[in-house]
């Protein structure tokens, strides 16, 4: 039957490095058995060391590449990464608005991990203003966070009230990632969902330099999970499964903030493939 198999889309920029961005939005939907589709809105020279340069691509490309998506494919849900600037911002939100792609999850990308900035000054506002409101989940870390809702983040309370702030700016759903909580033996995250439940997601900390990419694979792995039908709170776990067996089954490749281990397997009660 045409158009049967799950298929997800990642909205954001490439890593030529091949640990964050589009390439590990694919490589963990490949993994969580989802066939990915792609948007590029900017191409990045990108290795483990950092983020040497990067380019947005024109808005009228950005556009055919959301046509001729939906002219062919059946996209059940869809990501959103790096968006580079204010045009790319809201050339992304139009097409959102236009066409339906299932639900939608924005990872607010802002800093790469060797902290070079991906989303100027002026476009925080515009996602703020209008992607956050088509969001069916938001997945900041903590100075995303911090950033977003303008609420300093030092406590696991203020991560709550982080996500309460999130929701009201129309987020239906909300993860608030703690891994930037250096001291701690634990990678806590704070989940808000629609109906009003919240609840923690605790996982080891493993000390590794090797984590490039989570944000990427945490929000592309739950996108995979709610495009095989999963629940919210399904997807959520996975997610937080998945990302933490590739830490913990770590790989090492480059010289600086490694990348992560895309061919990790979870235990069979978060639904290994």
């Amino acid at each position: 039957m045409t158009n049967d198999f799950p298929q997800a889309l990642t909205i954001a920029g490439t890593d030529s490095g091949g640990g964050a961005g589009i390439s590990a939005d694919f490589k963990t939907m490949q993994m969580r058995g989802v066939f990915a589709t792609m948007v590029v809105v900017a191409v990045t020279a990108q290795n483990t060391l950092g983020v040497q340069d990067a380019l947005p691509m024109p808005a009228k490309l950005i556009d055919e590449q959301f046509a001729s998506l939906a002219a062919d494919f059946k996209i059940r849900a869809c990501k959103t990464g790096m968006l580079a600037d204010p045009l790319r911002v809201e050339t992304v939100v139009n097409n959102l608005k236009q066409y339906d792609f299932g639900p939608l999850t924005v990872d607010p990308v802002m800093i790469a991990k060797g902290g070079a900035k991906l989303l100027s000054d002026d476009a925080i506002k515009v996602v703020r203003d209008q992607l956050l409101p088509l969001a069916d989940l938001v997945t900041p870390n903590l100075p995303e966070a911090e950033e977003l809702t303008q609420i300093k983040i030092t406590t696991e309370e203020d991560m709550e009230s982080a996500g309460k702030q999130l929701q009201s700016l129309g987020a239906r759903n909300v993860l608030v990632k703690g891994g930037h909580f250096s001291s701690d033996d634990e990678a806590n995250d704070f989940v808000l969902l629609e109906n009003g439940q919240s609840f923690w997601l605790t996982s080891k900390r493993k000390q590794t330099k090797n984590t490039h990419g989570t944000g990427d694979t945490i929000s592309s792995c739950i996108t995979a999970e709610l495009a095989k039908g999963k629940s919210m709170e399904e997807a959520l776990r996975i997610g937080k499964a998945y990302v933490e067996a590739t830490i913990k089954q770590g790989i090492n490749v480059g010289h600086g903030h490694g990348p992560l281990n895309h061919w990790a397997k979870i235990r069979s009660d978060h639904n290994e493939i």
